[in-house]
């Protein structure tokens, strides 16, 4: 049989539309100083209104996924985009904390049916065998290369313009990823077993499956984790990195204060995250992806435990941010990947959906409790510790999943 190719339209565009909805989504933080200094709100006010987005995205995952499943692929991603960017366009019309968080819900359930749960589900079953674990590295990938261009976008965009019209704008520029639906020509096919297994049936069989479960816990850490940092990184730079000193190359390159190291730091993560999955769907093709699940998981647990152990020091973030950042993402192939070898490619988008609640609601989490407990204790270490707890309890606990396929089990 002819070797396939790797790059199809189905690839590309899945990129494009995942890269836009991240950079959308990741340059949310770059608008909550103006918009709480226009109406004059508490800072916990608009970081609520990310949690709960975080949230609603978790819950609407396996939902677009089960709706792909039942009425295709790209109609999915039509909903998804059209309510992404209502959330957006309500959202600059909007001039109260209560309806941004519930603007919010909107935002979280069209980044559902523009992300990873449909896109990874459609460039999975149009991938080869032998393409399909770097296939979706190269979507994940392209989520990463969103956060690193998205939030400099916005700040871009915000000098000349009113953070409303921004919205606006993106809104559109959602949107305008559709005029290239018509290119995603998927194939559909699968196995007879899985024809003829209905959604009820799987996910019956898969709840009561104890590497389901074991899968669905260890993804909890990873959101946990990315969202903590994404959100509390910069502020806990800012408080507790020593100062930029004159002559040292961050501050020859404009690098002068704390918070322009902090911004920086979420960059770094960003492009190196961009190679850090694609490195792990290669590796996804020869190794068994619950030890490299394992690894990756036990690696970001010693590099969290060593950077809160160590001074904070500039040197030190940018170690941290660029090791950190390899490992960032590194999950997301390897995870959909298991799930698809030992499920099948039916109904991926929901079982992998059902799974990445597990990820926003660790994201929820990890947003919420680190401005609790930063104002319980003065400082993130106690939440930080979390973090590094629950890294090391998904290293072990991928460690028993039975990495077998079964399809050719009686449903």
């Amino acid at each position: 049989m002819a070797k396939t190719s790797l790059v199809t339209p189905v690839l590309l565009v899945g990129c494009l539309i995942i890269l836009v909805s991240f950079a959308i989504r990741a340059s949310f933080g770059v608008f909550q100083i103006p918009i709480a200094q226009e109406f004059g709100w508490l800072r916990a006010e608009f970081s609520l209104a990310i949690a709960i987005q975080n949230l609603a995205w978790g819950i609407g995952q396996p939902i677009f996924g089960a709706i792909a499943e039942k009425i295709g692929d790209k109609k999915a991603i039509v909903i998804g985009a059209l309510v992404y960017a209502a959330g957006l366009i309500f959202s600059s019309y909007s001039s109260t904390p209560g309806a941004h968080q519930i603007n919010a819900l909107l935002i979280g359930f069209g980044i559902a049916g523009t992300g990873f749960g449909v896109i990874l589900a459609v460039v999975g079953r149009a991938s080869s065998d032998e393409n399909r674990s770097m296939s979706l590295a190269i979507v994940t990938a392209a989520g990463s290369a969103g956060q690193v261009f998205g939030p400099p976008l916005a700040e871009w965009l915000l000098m000349d313009l009113s953070w409303q019209l921004v919205f606006l704008i993106f809104s559109i520029l959602i949107l305008s990823t559709l005029v290239f639906l018509p290119l995603m020509k998927a194939d559909t096919s699968v196995s007879k077993k899985e024809l003829e297994e209905s959604l009820g049936d799987l996910l019956t069989r898969a709840i009561k499956d104890p590497n389901y479960i074991m899968i669905f816990l260890g993804f909890f850490s990873c959101g946990y984790q990315l969202s903590f940092v994404t959100a509390h990184f910069p502020a806990m730079v800012t408080e507790m990195c020593g100062a930029i000193l004159p002559g040292t190359l961050l501050h020859n390159i404009g690098i002068t204060t704390t918070s322009a190291l902090g911004a920086l730091a979420l960059s770094l993560v960003g492009l190196a995250n961009i190679f850090g999955t694609l490195a792990a769907g290669y590796l996804g093709n020869f190794y068994q992806k619950k030890y490299l699940l394992s690894l990756i998981y036990l690696g970001r647990t010693l590099i969290g435990a060593i950077f809160i152990l160590m001074p904070i020091t500039p040197l030190t973030v940018i170690i941290f941010s660029v090791t950190m950042g390899s490992l960032w993402l590194a999950t997301v192939p390897l995870t959909s990947g298991l799930i698809a070898h030992i499920y099948g490619l039916r109904y991926m988008g929901t079982l992998y959906g059902i799974v990445f609640f597990s990820h926003q609601l660790g994201s929820f989490l990890g947003v919420w409790l680190g401005g609790r407990m930063y104002d319980t204790f003065g400082d993130y270490t106690a939440v930080w510790w979390i973090g590094v707890g629950v890294g090391a309890f998904s290293a072990i606990i991928h460690l028993p999943i039975k990495e077998k396929s079964q399809q050719t089990l009686t449903a």
